[in-house]
């Protein structure tokens, strides 16, 4: 910052970095500066952001500014930008530039090498394997080779660790219906019988 009266007649003088130039002959400009605390006698680094007048769009996003206060020109902008210090190197594309067309076809062959095999499970037989349906206008698929499944060698278990088959018992009374009560096929069928009699 310089003060004084010299090139710009004593206004305060600030140099920064444009971080926005959406705006129609304005930027927004952040100065960085540090100093001491006071009291706590620790650095502090500090950021503000100006708008400032650019009339010559000049100033482009990224670039580093020297910016003068000048008479109010809106309600928050009262400082214009006097001079360019450096020039920012970013790519001017514009989003609509990009070609549509070559986005599509990337990321079709993104989605292409996403998807994985699937490979059928070992206990399955082949006829369960997973096969995709032909569609109504496709031809009719070519004779496939018979795919081999490997099935593993059964275990044999000692028999001092099989177990011994355990039977459930089960109460006399509830394997037996008694033959007092009507089952519900019964009453319906001598109720049929009943009504074609009369």
């Amino acid at each position: 910052m310089t003060s004084g009266k010299g090139e710009f007649g004593g206004r305060r003088v600030l140099e920064g970095t444009v971080v926005s130039d959406k705006m129609e002959r304005t930027v927004i400009v952040t100065v960085r500066s540090s100093g001491r605390h006071r009291l706590y006698k620790k650095i502090v680094r500090r950021v503000k952001r100006f708008m400032a007048h650019d009339d010559e769009f000049d100033a482009h996003m990224g670039d580093v500014v020297r910016i003068v206060e000048s008479p109010p020109k809106s309600r928050k902008k009262r400082w214009q930008v006097v001079e360019v210090l450096f020039r920012a190197d970013l790519p001017e594309v514009a989003a609509e530039s990009i070609d549509l067309d070559l986005l599509g076809e990337v990321k079709t062959e993104k989605e292409d090498k996403e998807e994985i095999p699937v490979a059928p499970v070992a206990d399955a037989a082949p006829e369960e394997a997973s096969a995709p349906e032909p569609s109504a206008d496709a031809a009719p698929p070519a004779e496939e080779a018979p795919v081999e499944v490997e099935v593993p060698a059964e275990v044999e278990v000692p028999a001092e660790v099989e177990a011994p088959a355990v039977e459930a018992e089960v109460p006399e009374e509830a394997e037996e219906p008694s033959e007092d009560a009507e089952s519900p096929t019964e009453a319906t069928e001598s109720g049929e019988e009943e009504s074609e009699e009369k």
